[in-house]
């Protein structure tokens, strides 16, 4: 299981690398969101409120997400799924698709953040709480994300079908998110965000685990 994760992740990373416009693209597209931020907020009010700052991060790093996992499954063509569905087994598949969107989310929301205080500021007291906040949240994202977009896949018009069925899934995950953020910003004592930490972790990993056991259904199917 093992040697099948870690071929399987290495062969997203190798496409990634040698198609680099999927990256470029996500890269594109969280500088030019945050820039429309700066000039649609920031030009017009000095101060951009916490809340509103808070917000926004959270927002353009959600449609980052949905648009960055989106392909884990559409891109795939039938000939490749079904050369996959003789070599390695529907669990190292699923597993192979987290840990690479993880990575990647990863990747992402970090520059997103960094690129984000230096044009909007940075008000974030609590930087540690703050750091697993997003760490956490990209995890969330990209365990939630790669299993509907396998979902989404098995339909004709996929792109659509990702998007509704994720936004109720990810709604209440990115609340908790945001009052956790809320917390670091303010720099209340780390004490307070303890419930939400267990809380956003439990999730992740009972998401793991039912698309561990529940892929293999749909991977036959």
């Amino acid at each position: 299981m093992f040697k099948e994760v870690s071929y399987l992740v290495q062969k997203d990373f190798l496409l990634e690398l040698r198609q680099k416009y999927a990256f470029n693209g996500m890269l594109l597209y969280v500088g030019s969101t945050v820039f429309v931020c700066y000039l649609s907020f920031r030009l017009r009010f000095a101060n951009l409120e916490v809340p509103v700052w808070n917000a926004l991060f959270w927002i353009i790093l959600l449609f980052t997400s949905v648009n960055a996992i989106a392909k884990s499954f559409i891109q795939e063509n039938r000939g490749r799924l079904l050369y996959y569905y003789s070599l390695v087994s529907p669990q190292g598949i699923i597993l192979a698709k987290i840990v690479y969107n993880t990575v990647l989310m990863l990747v992402l929301a970090l520059i997103c953040y960094v690129f984000y205080a230096i044009v909007l500021g940075n008000p974030v007291q609590d930087d540690a709480l703050f750091l697993l906040t997003i760490v956490l949240g990209a995890l969330g994202f990209s365990t939630s994300l790669t299993m509907i977009s396998s979902i989404a896949a098995k339909a004709s018009n996929s792109s659509t079908l990702m998007a509704v069925l994720s936004f109720p899934v990810i709604i209440p995950m990115l609340l908790m998110l945001m009052k956790l953020s809320k917390n670091a910003i303010d720099g209340l004592d780390r004490s307070v965000s303890v419930d939400e930490l267990l809380t956003l972790l439990a999730i992740n990993l009972i998401v793991v685990s039912v698309s561990y056991v529940l892929f293999p259904y749909l991977w036959r199917s």
